[in-house]
């Protein structure tokens, strides 16, 4: 399966020929992680609806959930306006995190320099 023609035309892609792709859970909203896919990553994911990312660290391809058991089903895939990012509204099956948390953004907020202001 190729990608069509239009979305590989609005596909902004770095020097490696990659984009980031967010996987957001779909029953709480919550942000799971934040990993890299490539034109054959994005057609794999489009065609099993199994995240389906590039390793930057060992150049290959991995299949979330493959080897852990910690898969994800993807539902619905968006482009962002400036088609340098994607979104995958996913149902995650245990964590997310190669940590073993549930999110990869299961961290403390950092503090700003400014308080907020009130009304915001």
């Amino acid at each position: 399966m190729a990608l069509p023609t239009d979305l590989a035309a609005r596909l902004k892609r770095d020097a490696n020929g990659l984009f980031a792709a967010i996987a957001q859970e779909r029953s709480t909203g919550q942000v799971l992680m934040l990993a890299w896919m490539d034109d054959e990553a994005l057609e794999r994911t489009l065609a099993t609806r199994r995240g389906t990312y590039y390793s930057r660290s060992r150049q290959t391809y991995w299949v979330k959930g493959e080897t852990s058991g910690h898969t994800q089903y993807v539902h619905d895939v968006r482009l962002d306006c400036d088609g340098d990012a994607l979104l995958l509204i996913v149902d995650q099956v245990g964590p997310a995190c190669h940590t073993g948390n549930h999110s990869c953004f299961d961290t403390e907020p950092l503090e700003f320099g400014i308080p907020l202001e009130e009304g915001r």
